[in-house]
């Protein structure tokens, strides 16, 4: 994984790379570790849906790339799905505030 400000760069296992936007990141102390869910941004047609990917990571010492893992547990992927519905809640609390 690189990134630099809000997009990274995923490479599949066929070693094609695809540029994705962080939607948030977040650490979660119950299992040491940190998260980012992301979506890839080739998705042009507002009306088709977007499909949020979520990986764990340990960022590079330099901060610049880092290493993505794939999530482990069941409990791992209900935390996650969690904090991706706070996130959309707030999201959908500040549009109708503007």
């Amino acid at each position: 994984m690189e990134h630099n400000d809000n997009n990274i760069t995923i490479v599949d296992e066929n070693g094609n790379e695809q540029l994705c936007e962080v939607l948030f990141t977040f650490d979660s102390d119950k299992f040491n570790k940190s998260y980012v869910l992301y979506y890839p941004m080739s998705v042009e047609d507002e009306e088709e849906e977007m499909e949020i990917h979520a990986s764990s990571f340990v960022p590079s010492e330099d901060n610049k790339d880092g290493e993505l893992s794939p999530i482990e547990t069941e409990e791992e992927w209900d935390m996650i799905e969690e904090m991706l519905n706070t996130f959309l809640d707030a999201e959908g609390d500040e549009e109708e505030e503007n």
